[in-house]
C-alpha cells in the first residue's frame, strides 16, 4: 500500500478527467461567434458546438423554438470542417480509453488494498491504466488545440440557409468547452504519468534458525 500513493492520486485525477472530458463533449460553446446581423441572431452571439450550433432568437426560426434555436449536425453534412469531425470521434474515442483506464487503475487498487502481492496481478494493470489515461489525454489535446487555432485565426464555416448561420462572424472567441478541455488533458497526462511510474517492492526472504 506504502508504494502505492502515486497511483491512487491517479486514479483520483484521472476520475476528474475523464469526467470533463465527458463534459467538455456536451457543451456547445466550442466557439463563440460574434454576428453583425441581429435579425434573426437576436442577441448578437451564436454557439458552435462539435454537436450543433446554438443562438437565441426573438423570431420563430423552427416550430417550437421561440427563443433558442439549436440546429444539430448530421454524419452527412459536408460543411462540416475537420476539426470539428476530428473532436467528435477523438472525444469519443478518449472517453472509452479513460473508461479502460479507470477500470484497470480500479482492479490494480484493489488488489493492493485487499492484501493480494502477486505481481502480475498489479503491476500491469497500473502501467495499462497508465497508457490508457495518456491516450485518452492526447485524444483531448488534439481537438481542443485545432478547435482553439481556428478560432484565434477567425476561421469560417459554410453554414447552410436553414441553419440561419453566416458564413463568417465578425469576431470569434474560445467558449468555455476549450478550458474545460485543457484541464481535463492536464489531468489525464498526470494520471498516466503517475500510474506508469509504478514500481512493485522488492521482497526479501528472511530465514530463521
Amino acid at each position: 500500500v506504502s508504494t502505492s500513493h502515486l497511483q491512487l492520486a491517479a486514479f483520483a485525477l484521472g476520475t476528474v478527467g475523464w469526467i470533463l472530458c465527458t463534459v467538455s463533449m456536451g457543451i456547445v460553446e466550442w466557439r463563440v461567434w460574434h454576428v453583425d446581423n441581429t435579425t434573426i441572431i437576436s442577441s448578437g452571439i451564436a454557439w458552435v458546438g462539435i454537436w450543433k450550433v446554438c443562438f437565441i432568437s426573438y423570431l420563430h426560426v423552427s416550430p417550437g423554438y421561440r427563443e433558442q434555436f439549436c440546429h444539430k449536425f448530421s454524419g452527412y453534412d459536408s460543411f462540416i470542417p475537420h476539426e470539428i469531425y476530428a473532436a467528435q470521434g477523438l472525444l469519443l474515442i478518449a472517453m472509452f480509453m479513460g473508461l479502460l483506464a479507470l477500470a484497470a487503475t480500479i482492479f490494480a487498487l484493489r488488489n493492493v488494498y485487499m492484501g493480494i502481492t502477486h505481481k502480475t496481478l498489479i503491476a500491469p494493470f497500473f502501467l495499462v491504466g497508465g497508457f490508457f489515461y495518456i491516450f485518452a489525454g492526447l485524444c483531448v489535446l488534439i481537438p481542443v488545440s485545432w478547435n482553439f487555432y481556428s478560432v484565434t485565426h477567425n476561421q469560417s464555416i459554410a453554414f447552410p440557409p436553414p441553419y440561419y448561420m453566416p458564413s463568417s462572424p465578425a469576431a470569434q472567441e474560445a467558449g468555455a468547452a476549450i478550458p474545460v478541455g485543457i484541464v481535463a488533458v492536464i489531468l489525464l497526462l498526470l494520471s498516466g504519468t503517475f500510474s506508469l511510474s509504478y514500481r512493485f517492492p522488492m521482497t526479501t526472504n528472511t530465514i530463521t534458525k
